[in-house]
Formats: structure tokens, C-alpha cells, sequence
């Protein structure tokens, strides 16, 4: 028995399920509640919907939430044959398998160490990435520091830094100015 096992985990693999869009946690209960249901932990070994860190400053307030990666699309590591492709297909909210026509394609290795999902030495760190409201060319008015109350555009965004450089007009002419997100918003 405990070799057969081996077997049937050996012939896992990952593959790619498209959703309906904001079906995804959805999907992946539903698919976790049949496995269960029907026994097939062997078969269907996990199911995924990728996250990420985000760092989204809006209007001047920045805070982390939790943002997937693949919005539509949710990760199933299973043996593939006609019952576990039945099951997933015909879970509410799946529209299919990522492939030509009816024919799922796995993901290769480098696609699922990529996606930390590799298991030995895939690391499992955070992925983060920020987001920012703000362009090159946006309108600003300054609300701190020593150009408090001005009107200024951003020329440039560092996003590493947090600062954006705008231009101010000094002694008359433009001079670009690095400031940081928390002092200045977009007008209004």
C-alpha cells in the first residue's frame, strides 16, 4: 500500500484551472470539500490560489494586504486521469483547465519553483511588491515641509525610497525637489 502511494504522489502534478473571476477561494473549497468527500486525497494532493504582499499607499496612507497573484486562476497539484479531471472540471466556478482544447498542460518545474510551490529549497519567501497612486506628470499640492501649501508636479518615483521628485519653481525658475509620499497628496 505505502508503495502505491509513492507511485500515485510521484505522478502529481501541478496544473493551472481558470475561474471565475473572484470564484477562486471559492473553487479551491469546493474542490478541498469533493476530494474529501470522495476520497481522492491521494489523487488530488493540494489546491492553491497564489498570494502576494502589496504595499498600496492611497491617498497618503499606506498599509499591506494580501492580493493575488493570479486573479482567475487557481493551482491544483493532482494526478491527472478521467475522474480527478472530472471532479475539477466540474466544480462550480471552474471554466476549465489551462491547455489547448480539452487537454490540460502541467507546469514545468521552473514554473512551480518560480511560484515557491517547488517544496525542497523553494525558499517560501513573501513575495512583496508596492503599489503607488501616484504618475509622473500628477498634479500634487505639498502638505508638509518647507514647501507646505505648494502645487507642484511629479516628475519622477522612487518607490524603493518612498519619494517622489517634483518641480518647484525657486527664484523662477522649475527645480526638481525629492519629497516623501507622506507629504504631499494628489489635487483634488
Amino acid at each position: 500500500m505505502q508503495e502505491a502511494n509513492t507511485n500515485i504522489n510521484e505522478n502529481a502534478k501541478w496544473y493551472v484551472v481558470h475561474t471565475y473571476s473572484g470564484y477562486e477561494n471559492k473553487v479551491k473549497a469546493n474542490i478541498e470539500k469533493t476530494v474529501e468527500n470522495r476520497q481522492l486525497e491521494e489523487q488530488i494532493l493540494e489546491v492553491a490560489v497564489p498570494m502576494e504582499e502589496v504595499e498600496e499607499t492611497k491617498n497618503n496612507v499606506m498599509r499591506i494586504v494580501q492580493k493575488k497573484i493570479f486573479p482567475g486562476y487557481v493551482l491544483v497539484h493532482m494526478v491527472m486521469n478521467d475522474e480527478t479531471w472530472y471532479v475539477v472540471r466540474n466544480t462550480r466556478g471552474v471554466t476549465g483547465f489551462v491547455g489547448p482544447g480539452s487537454k490540460p498542460v502541467p507546469l514545468t518545474d521552473a514554473e512551480i519553483r518560480s511560484l515557491g510551490l517547488g517544496g525542497e529549497g523553494d525558499g517560501g519567501e513573501s513575495v512583496m511588491r508596492q503599489v503607488v497612486d501616484y504618475e509622473a506628470g500628477d498634479v500634487v499640492k505639498v502638505i508638509a515641509g518647507p514647501w507646505k501649501d505648494m502645487e507642484a508636479v511629479i516628475t519622477d518615483i522612487n518607490i524603493q525610497k518612498r519619494t517622489a521628485t517634483i518641480s518647484v519653481e525657486i527664484f523662477g525658475r522649475a527645480t526638481p525637489v525629492e519629497i516623501g509620499f507622506s507629504d504631499f497628496r494628489k489635487k483634488d
